[in-house]
């Protein structure tokens, strides 16, 4: 079927964390919203109407998991990525960040140091602080509007690190790490006896004929070394029904998660999640397949006008993600004054840059993943903003 993503959904009356939080997060909710990571666009209608059955079967009780959840991730990674996970390591989990949570308590100790590379996503900083490890950054260096790892420094933190994670493809700067890349980031981790976390939660939503690389099927050493998280909830808009899949390098890595989540007394994925996901993995490629060109094109939109009419403001392009990085230092403001002017003055709910490095400035991200008028309207308020300084 054909798939209108210029159509508006009025998302105002269903409870939408990205527009009613607006007061919480803004002061105001005379913004536009465009932070929060999940999309303006309803999901694939194979998803809906495997929703809509459930739903009018009008019992939800106590779900189990079939053998088809699993071989549906596992069928959707070899069609897609050419990776074929073994089923027998893959552990269910309420969501990607919840998994690292989970990982960092579970294979580090208290005083432990966990590294990442910045600026990134900052729930990173949050599920490793809230076990009481202490935080290791090495900032990434920006040429051009290009951003790149700086090896020298990340050895040398690797040195006083006991868990790397790794965002890949990377939030907020949309890189698709290529597989040179992933093989000398993941061979470093496991020389210096690094366990590596690798977060995939963006693999599918990846452009311009670039290939996403799953990081253990880059050497058998990095396989050996690394975790893999990956969900389909950013991939099909389905971040509220919370399941994700990890995969383990070993069963015994395995039954340590999986007891830390019994303890709890969670096993099980709620109603809809298991239908949402397995009709996700198995039918939902027809929606994808339309869906990455429409943001190539939203990419292209904020980049064009903003070299036309805000040539102060320089936005990147992704590779991957959603999300665009853009570079507001020509505007002369500080971090305070900058999430100011974005909120009140061009009335626009974007991501703080500095939440996604500590110390850094002059850096918003933009969630693009909205009808392209709603883009218009919002560049539109952009430039009578910058025009008005």
């Amino acid at each position: 079927m054909k798939y209108d993503f210029d159509k508006i959904v009025d998302r105002t009356g269903n409870h939408a964390a990205k527009y009613d939080e607006r007061m919480r997060v803004f002061g105001t909710d005379d913004v536009i919203p465009l932070w929060i990571a999940d999309m303006d666009f309803m999901t694939a209608q194979p998803i809906i109407d495997a929703l809509k059955a459930r739903a009018g079967e009008g019992i939800w009780g106590y779900t189990s998991r079939p053998t088809s959840y699993f071989e549906a991730i596992r069928g959707w990674q070899m069609r897609r990525n050419g990776w074929e996970p073994d089923v027998k390591l893959m552990s269910y989990a309420l969501g990607v960040v919840q998994s690292l949570s989970a990982i960092v308590y579970n294979f580090t100790a208290p005083g432990e140091a966990v590294l990442f590379l910045t600026p990134v996503y900052p729930e990173f900083y949050d599920v490793v602080e809230a076990w009481d490890r202490p935080v290791l950054e090495s900032v990434m260096r920006e040429k051009d509007g290009k951003w790149y790892v700086d090896y020298t420094d990340l050895d040398e933190k690797l040195k006083k690190a006991k868990l790397f994670i790794f965002c890949s493809p990377h939030n907020p700067m949309g890189i698709v790490w290529s597989a040179e890349e992933i093989k000398h980031i993941g061979e470093m981790c496991a020389d210096h006896g690094v366990l590596m976390v690798s977060d995939e939660i963006h693999s599918d939503l990846v452009f311009w004929g670039k290939k996403y690389v799953n990081a253990v099927t880059v050497s058998p050493k990095v396989a050996a070394n690394t975790i893999t998280c990956i969900s389909g909830t950013k991939t099909f808009n389905l971040a509220g029904l919370q399941a994700s899949a990890v995969v383990f390098p070993t069963l015994e890595m395995k039954e340590k998660f999986d007891g830390f989540w019994r303890k709890m007394d969670i096993h099980r994925n709620n109603a809809f999640s298991v239908t949402a996901m397995e009709a996700a993995f198995r039918y939902g490629d027809e929606w994808l397949d339309q869906l990455l060109p429409y943001l190539e094109g939203n990419f292209l939109f904020i980049k064009d006008y903003c070299e036309k009419y805000i040539p102060k403001i320089k936005p990147n392009v992704p590779d991957a993600t959603y999300l665009v990085w853009l570079d507001c230092r020509e505007l002369g403001m500080s971090r305070e004054e900058l999430c100011d002017f974005m909120i009140h003055r061009a009335k626009l709910g974007l991501n703080d840059g500095g939440n996604f490095c500590r110390g850094l400035t002059g850096y918003m991200r933009l969630n693009a993943a909205c009808p392209r008028s709603v883009l218009e309207k919002a560049m539109e308020q952009l430039k009578d903003a910058v025009d008005s300084l």
